[in-house]
């Protein structure tokens, strides 16, 4: 993989930034393994290694328990744990990956993955996985999701947890009006209509349209036409006519049979409107449950897989998935991968899960006792397993991805549905600066 040397956006930023860093600082941060340049060795498998945890703080906890159970059967070896916040987890790797003092292992989510892998810091870990004790428990959609993430040919993460599209609905709203639970398209749009009464301020969905409304978009535009890749030679598929269609009819819900605050609504602001009042769906992640639970109790709703066609095929957009990764320049190789090893397996994955309350990488961890009481993570875990799960691999090792997806388009989105601008305008847009960003991704690699 040659380094992208025409990167835009922040990540231009961070090469050109890394140029100063790299002649004032030390490699001696957080004691880790140097510099991306450095290619470390695979040591003795013993003595100290560094973790650096993703999410710090609000993993701390559950990570520690599996380092005390890491370092119990395995007691040559002591793991440096090192948490580090979540809202700031890229920019720690982008100024050490410069500077040095980089870990041995780290949490790296697919929203990162290819901008750290394509700096050089990042191990391939594709020969070690097959020869691994995990070589085959591991979900091959999920494995799927972090190579695509990571450029698409080299696996530089092995994922850990996913979270998962999922569409919450009212069940006492459903059974009160002889409705059937919204498993494909067409119950769903059905339901949404007849939930709907204005008057009585009642709507049979709440649609995102503020801040992170792209992604579910694309779930709904892909899971409705059953498109299933993001690209067809070097051209997007996002505004092929079928996704066209299929967007004009999802935000055709808006202020007809969703309430019009949605235009302005991120995750928050619509989990708390669907929480507190009468509506009947609300599409978002695993993420929400507990707050469902305070708000409702567990008898009033449930949370289930976005919808199928009428055929039963399932098509979904990959969510962003959360793994772990070994540095290049690690100087103790062979403990770092059995970390990785022994966090993946069965029974430390699931406790990772359980207290993340996400849907496991590895197999057997998804059928435990924990996950067949929790029906949305487990309904979940289905789906991503299942082998008809079709999943449309969305572009974060683009460069531009976070930019088009958020920033660019974003505000289109709110034009969309305030009818400023058509489907067909949006999706072309959408289209013509994925096309050109991939061309450049392409150019330089």
């Amino acid at each position: 993989m040659k380094i992208n040397i025409h990167r835009t956006g922040r990540a231009a930023t961070v090469v050109a930034l890394g140029s100063v860093l790299a002649l004032t600082a030390t490699a001696c941060g957080d004691n880790g393994s140097g510099a991306a340049g450095d290619k470390g060795t695979e040591g003795s498998g013993k003595g100290e290694i560094t973790f650096w945890d993703n999410n710090g703080g609000v993993r701390t906890d559950i990570w520690k328990q599996i380092i005390a159970d890491f370092e119990k059967k395995y007691p040559d070896i002591k793991v440096k744990y090192v948490g580090i916040p979540a809202a700031s987890a890229q920019s720690k790797y982008d100024t050490a990956i410069q500077g040095g003092g980089l870990p041995d292992v780290g949490g790296v989510g697919t929203a990162m993955l290819a901008e750290v892998a394509v700096q050089g810091a990042l191990e391939p870990l594709d020969s070690r996985l097959k020869g691994s004790s995990l070589n085959g428990k591991l979900s091959q959609n999920l494995l799927d999701v972090s190579r695509s993430a990571g450029g698409g040919d080299v696996l530089y993460q092995v994922p850990t947890s996913a979270n998962n599209g999922t569409l919450w609905y009212r069940t006492d709203l459903f059974k009160a009006a002889g409705l059937d639970a919204p498993t494909t398209w067409s119950k769903f749009y059905d339901a949404a209509d007849k939930l709907t009464d204005k008057g009585k301020n009642k709507f049979g969905f709440t649609i995102r349209g503020g801040e992170g409304a792209i992604a579910p978009a694309l779930d709904a535009v892909y899971g409705q036409t059953g498109i299933t890749s993001f690209w067809n030679g070097d051209k997007t598929t996002v505004n092929d006519p079928k996704n066209v269609a299929a967007l004009e009819k999802y935000i055709a819900l808006y202020k007809k049979d969703t309430p019009s605050a949605d235009v302005n609504n991120d995750f928050t602001k619509m989990v708390a409107q669907w929480d507190s009042g009468t509506i009947g769906m609300l599409s978002h992640n695993l993420g929400s449950y507990q707050d469902h639970v305070k708000a409702l109790g567990a008898e009033k709703f449930r949370g289930i897989p976005n919808p199928t066609r009428d055929d039963g095929t399932r098509v979904q957009v990959s969510n962003p998935v959360d793994g772990m990764s070994l540095f290049k320049s690690s100087k103790n190789k062979a403990a770092g991968w059995k970390f990785i090893e022994f966090a993946l397996s069965a029974a430390e994955n699931s406790k990772f899960n359980e207290s993340a309350g996400q849907v496991p990488a590895n197999t057997d961890a998804a059928k435990d006792a924990w996950i067949q009481k929790a029906e949305p993570t487990k309904l979940a875990a289905e789906a991503l397993n299942g082998a008809g799960t079709k999943i449309v691999q969305l572009p974060y090792y683009l460069p531009d991805w976070n930019t088009i997806s958020k920033s660019d388009n974003e505000p289109n989105f709110q034009k969309l549905l305030l009818g400023k601008m058509s489907a067909k305008q949006f999706l072309d847009t959408l289209a013509d600066q994925l096309n050109k960003a991939q061309a450049d991704w392409k150019a330089n690699h």
